[in-house]
């Protein structure tokens, strides 16, 4: 039976893939106690990158947002395999690090990581409500737009 976090991922139409595996010395998160540390999450979909490009050059606020959502969606899918697949165990999405590819002049950064933001509220509501940083980078890896990790409390 699938549990209320479920249940609203289906109303929302949200469909969480299997994580994608770490492309490097590390690994997608790491549960100490009741606390889960997900790895920076890029802008994957079904093996392809997405959303390559720079803020405030070749990328618009709504594309970055969007970019910034599906990082979300990778965060949740990674949280599904921390919680054993129920994410009703997520007490709390405690915080997140929103990383986003900007020229130097743009200071829209906090607008862009709305998108992951918002999506946490959508899915976990009040339990998503979270701290959380914004900031510029020069590059992030393979070109992508942005990247975002979470520490999260769960039971």
């Amino acid at each position: 039976m699938a549990g209320t976090v479920d249940a609203r991922l289906k109303e929302l139409g949200i469909e969480i893939p299997e994580p994608a595996k770490a492309v490097a010395n590390y690994v997608g998160y790491v549960t100490s106690g009741n606390t889960v540390f997900v790895s920076g999450q890029i802008t994957a979909k079904n093996g392809e990158i997405l959303y390559k490009g720079k803020l405030g050059d070749n990328m618009s606020i709504e594309e970055g947002q969007e970019a910034a959502r599906l990082c979300g969606i990778n965060i949740i899918a990674q949280l599904k395999v921390a919680t054993g697949g129920n994410l009703d165990r997520v007490k709390r999405i405690v915080k997140l690090g929103g990383f986003v590819n900007s020229t130097p002049d743009f200071t829209d950064q906090p607008k862009v990581i709305n998108g992951v933001s918002d999506l946490m509220v959508e899915v976990f509501g009040d339990k998503g409500v979270h701290a959380r940083a914004a900031v510029s980078a020069p590059s992030l890896p393979l070109g992508i737009a942005v990247e975002v990790d979470c520490v999260a409390e769960i039971d």
